[in-house]
Formats: structure tokens, sequence, C-alpha cells
């Protein structure tokens, strides 16, 4: 067939587009970390002509030269952005393997093996958050706003139980949702999508570590409750984007059960320290939340998009997603629950939990543990460079997210600006800018397991030269 090629031509593009990725994969820190050209330049770049095939070769040299000269690096060891990581190996592995097989995980009778691995995948991590077999269940999402959105309707469904036919019109009184003012916007976008509109959506003051005050929460709920609301869910943030904060997921649970709401945790990029023995405590008390969002893409090191929704109500999937289909298999009970279209937004879904579950028969659990606790060591070592040359840390944190700035310039958001505008010019690094309360300071993350004590020495000396411009002479800099 003209789409597969013929067997000498895919042996050849395989040869190549492997010699091609393994160049970057193993020269990655050879790029600039970042790149920030004009949009005319890469539209021009693209020159795509459809009426006027190419050879595969050149289509995909082409590719891999877009994607080399116009991206960010998140792989790159000198990437200090967002939670984006280098993928392992096994994990990308699994792309391929996935894509090859492209198995259809709508039904456990079309992919009996691949619903099983995402099944025994969510009820291994079920147990280290602490939830209890057999009222685990969960689903591999493609990102964090698919769990948070999969969280906000198993609680309405179960809150409400005529929801799935009459939805938001058939409710006497509008349901409320509360989270931190540090939290991700992700949950106001799962309160629009759900039906609940932006102004169901209350936010929560934050004390000086950017944790959710709990004593406001009540204050909230009674306030909106002497107005004829219906509080009914509240967002935990397990390790806040922006700082790092881990919210008091103990006394929200209580404040939860006294109040009768649903508690979802989102420990999207932080829940991943229930991997290790020594930080896993910073999240005791998760296992008290109804649900739970846990990105595979983050802290776990795999491509994106893999995302983990785990509940320990084991049967609110199928209350907000079962449906039947006269076109699809009739299976047993506990088989057909398993499938994505009685269990999931989605309906026909991709394999996602191979990218965990190969990476994990490779390296197991230990593996993973080393690697959380190497990149929580690298952020020690990030704060102690940057005091050890006069910047200033403000969030409270023990995982690798540092926000910083000089003393003398945390009120001057021109600096901050400056500092972020010189990682597009340069591209050796990548860094954002990010305002922690009432300072303008700047944002470093660890994301990548290969990222070393020497990375950081050149980030640190990489601002420092940066302040000594910005103050225009070394000696006003005082460093």
């Amino acid at each position: 067939m003209k789409f597969d090629l013929n067997l000498a031509q895919r042996n050849d593009v395989w040869t190549s587009l492997v010699k091609q990725l393994e160049s970057y994969y193993s020269e990655t820190d050879k790029h600039k970390a970042s790149v920030y050209p004009s949009r005319e330049e890469v539209v021009r770049f693209l020159n795509a002509d459809f009426e006027n095939p190419i050879p595969v070769e050149v289509a995909i040299e082409q590719v891999i030269k877009g994607l080399t000269d116009y991206a960010v690096h998140t792989p790159h060891p000198q990437y200090f952005g967002m939670f984006n990581p280098r993928a392992n190996f096994p994990s990308i592995l699994a792309d391929v393997i996935s894509a090859v097989y492209n198995p259809q995980l709508a039904a456990w009778g079309h992919a009996p093996y691949a619903v099983e691995i995402e099944h025994l995948l969510i009820q291994e991590i079920g147990k280290k958050f602490g939830y209890r077999s057999p009222d685990i269940d969960g689903v591999f999402a493609t990102g964090g706003q698919e769990a948070h959105i999969t969280g906000l309707l198993c609680a309405l469904h179960e809150k409400y139980p005529d929801f799935a036919s009459s939805g938001v019109r058939g409710l006497k009184k509008q349901p409320i949702v509360y989270c931190s003012s540090a939290s991700h916007h992700a949950t106001i976008k799962a309160a629009r999508v759900c039906g609940l509109g932006g102004e169901a959506v209350k936010y929560i003051p934050v004390d000086e570590k950017q944790r959710m005050l709990v004593s406001e929460l009540e204050r909230q709920i009674k306030e909106d409750e002497a107005a004829g609301l219906q509080p009914f869910f509240v967002f935990a943030t397990m390790g806040t984007t922006g700082s790092g904060a881990i919210d008091p997921i103990k006394e929200i649970n209580e404040m939860a059960e006294k109040y009768d709401l649903w508690v979802h945790a989102d420990a999207a990029y932080g829940g991943a320290v229930r991997l290790t023995d020594s930080y896993s405590k910073l999240l005791d008390g998760i296992e008290g939340a109804d649900s739970i969002t846990f990105d595979a893409h983050k802290w776990l090191s795999v491509p994106m998009a893999a995302s983990l929704f785990i509940t320990k109500h084991r049967y609110v999937l199928g209350k907000a997603f079962s449906i039947s289909a006269n076109f699809m298999p009739e299976e047993e009970d506990e088989i057909d629950r398993l499938g994505s279209y009685t269990h999931s937004i989605q309906w026909s879904r991709r394999f996602i939990g191979l990218k965990l579950y190969l990476p994990l028969l490779v390296f197991g659990w230990k593996g993973y543990e080393e690697t959380i606790m190497h990149q929580i060591r690298m952020g020690d070592y990030l704060r102690q460079a940057l005091q050890k040359h006069g910047w200033n840390i403000y969030n409270h944190t023990q995982l690798p997210i540092v926000c910083f700035t000089d003393e003398r310039l945390e009120d001057d958001s021109d600096f901050s600006k400056f500092i972020y505008e010189k990682t597009l010019e340069k591209g050796n690094t990548w860094i954002i800018n990010y305002p922690y309360e009432e300072f303008a300071t700047l944002r470093a993350c660890i994301t990548n397991y290969n990222t070393q004590e020497n990375h950081i020495d050149n980030l640190v000396n990489w601002l420092n030269e940066n302040r000594k411009e910005y103050l225009k002479t070394p000696a006003e800099a005082g460093v």
C-alpha cells in the first residue's frame, strides 16, 4: 500500500530518523535552550505545498529542522521553566510502540492487555497516595485539565443524582467551587466546561507561604450558604505551579466533612513526592481527598500527554460517564467499566499508560525515587548558589521550585522583565518572571533529571552578569 511505503524505504527512513533523533537526544545541551523567532520567519520556513508532495526523507528533515530551530528545548538541562521535563528513553519507545500498534482503549475487548496495564497503574499509584483496594478507580487523561474536569463532573454526579439527565438546569442552587488564590487557572476552565460558569469559583486567600487559609475557606462557605448558594467542591493544591506551595490538606478534609464538600487534590506536579520515603510526608492527608489529579508527564519524565485521575469512590466514574451504545461490545460488568467509553470523558483513546508502564518495568519505583531525590537536591543547590551570590529567596517549599530576585530590586518589575527578555535574546537558558505576592521575582524550577551542579552554576553566573548589566556597573551591583 502507498501509505505503508515499501520495506526498503521504511528501513532507510527508520535508520535515518533514529540517527537524527539520537543526535538530538544525546546532544541536546549543544543547542540553545530557547529561541524566539518572529512569526513571519516560522511561517516562511513552513512553506507547505500539499499539492506537490515531497520525498519522505526530505519531509522528515524539514520537520526535524523546524523543531530544532523553532522551539524552546524543554529537554535541555538548562531549561528551568515550567513542568516540562526531558522524557526518559523507555517512555519515548513506549510512544513509538503505541503509535505502531495503535490500540483502541474504548472497550476492554478491543485492547485487553493495554486496558489492564492502565488499570494496574491506577491501582498501584492510588495505593501510593494512600487509597485502599478495592475502592480505587481512575482513568488516564490527556492532561491535568481533563483530570480536573473529570473530578468536577464526578462530584456533580455524586452530589446531584439527577445531574446526568437534567444537568445544571435541574439544580435548585448554584454549586460553588473553592480553590486558593495561588492555584492553577485550570479550576475556572473546569467550571466553565462543566456548565457552572466562572462565577461559581471562589478564590480563597493564602498565607505568607501561599497555602490556602482554611479559616477563610470556612468564612466563605458560611457566607455562600447564607446567600442561598450550594458549597460543594474544593480544590486543594499539592504543589502550586508558581511557588510549589502545598495546601493544608488535612484541615481542608476536616472542613469538607463538616460541610459535605468533595475534595479534589491537584497533585499534578507535587504528587511525585509520594514515590519517595523522605518527602512523602509532605502530602500526608491526601488519602482523605475524594479524588486526585496526577500528571506523569511532569515529574515522572514521560512525553506529553499523560495524566491520571484517581478516586477512592469505585463507582463514581460510571455514574458520570457510563452510556450504552449498540455498536459497542457487550461485556461482563467488571470488564465493561474498564473501557474508556463508559469510564471517562473520552471515547476512542490512545494507549497513554504505556509511557509510564515501560519505564516502571525498566527502572522500578526505586529508579523513580532516585531521580526525584536528585532533582530535589538540585533545587537545594540552586537556592544555596543564589543566596551565596546575593539573591533573595521568596517562596517556601521543599520542592525544586525557586522564586528569587535581588532584594534591592524586588519592587522593580522592569528588572524581572529584563532578565526574562535576556533569556529570549541569548537562548542559553530558560526561566520566567513570576509575581510572588507583591514582589517582582524570577522563577526557576528543576525539571530535568540530567540537570547537574554545573548547569546551575552556569545559570547563576548568567544571572549575575545580567544583574550587573541592568545596574550598569559592577560596583553598583555590590556583588
